[in-house]
């Protein structure tokens, strides 16, 4: 089954607080699309929802989101707030959770998607860009908790930042003593693009099970004036051989997006991106 939603705040001094719940039964499957976005104010207003997930035994759940809230002018004024609560919970044998979300929008984002695997043999995933430029704020990140035995989550995350923006990525991968062979990887890559902006990563693992298998890596990179001459030599301009890069840089998190989105995504990085450099 698939499911598609689209979410807008219309007027000023508004706050949303919407509440999503999907229970997946036993071997099923459900695929739910989301979208967000809001006009131009210079007062912030406010989103504030939650999103449950439950899956039952064999079932999966694949839950994304382009997020493109109003993230404010050039200076940092207006905006969505935008601070959401996303839990799933894998309680059958062999569900699975996953997580995908591309995140351009909002003057400030709060958002930590977590999983829950009781089930034996349970999968969660999550996959997650975040754009940010002038002066946002993203905070994002995700919890991988495991319970039951043989479990599996697997983190990517990508962070771009420009202007006067900060990136922030916080995870939590915990592993119960019961939760025997226990695997985790996760991947946390961060780019800056200009001189002001920054990123920050601050991963959490606790284990309390010796047969658990985590393995976690981190880069952080920078596009330079040198990349971009490359390109500008083979006729490609600075905005297009930026979001070429960018584009590289996510594709492991876009490959992950329904088919109707990809396409749609590689553009709206290129339009947040327009007069970054150059």
């Amino acid at each position: 089954m698939q499911i598609s939603t689209y979410f807008r705040i219309n007027a000023l001094e508004t706050g949303q607080f919407e509440r999503t719940l999907i229970v997946a039964e036993d071997r099923s499957f459900v695929e739910y699309l989301e979208g967000c976005t809001a006009p131009s104010y210079d007062r912030n207003q406010l989103h504030a929802a939650v999103v449950e997930l439950y899956c039952a035994e064999g079932a999966e759940i694949k839950y994304s989101t382009v997020q493109n809230w109003y993230a404010g002018d050039e200076e940092g004024k207006g905006g969505i707030y935008n601070f959401v609560t996303k839990r799933g919970r894998c309680a059958g044998a062999r569900s699975k959770i996953s997580w995908t979300q591309v995140e351009t929008g909002s003057a400030i984002t709060w958002k930590y998607p977590s999983v829950v695997l009781e089930g034996d043999d349970s999968v969660g995933e999550f996959y997650s860009v975040a754009l940010t430029n002038n002066y946002q704020q993203a905070d994002t990140g995700t919890k991988m908790i495991h319970k039951g035995k043989n479990t599996r989550s697997r983190i990517i995350s990508k962070g771009i930042s420009a202007g006067n923006s900060r990136n922030c990525y916080r995870g939590l991968v915990q592993v119960f003593s019961q939760a025997e062979n226990a695997r985790n990887s996760s991947q946390c890559d961060s780019m800056l693009i200009g001189d002001n902006a920054a990123a920050n990563t601050y991963p959490y693992i606790e284990v309390k099970n010796p047969t658990a298998r985590i393995e976690h890596e981190a880069s952080t990179s920078k596009i330079g004036e040198d990349q971009l001459f490359y390109f500008q030599q083979r006729g490609i301009d600075y905005e297009k051989a930026m979001a070429a890069m960018i584009s590289g840089f996510c594709q492991a998190v876009f490959n992950e997006l329904p088919d109707e989105f990809g396409s749609e995504v590689n553009q709206l990085i290129g339009l947040k991106l327009e007069g970054t450099v150059g």
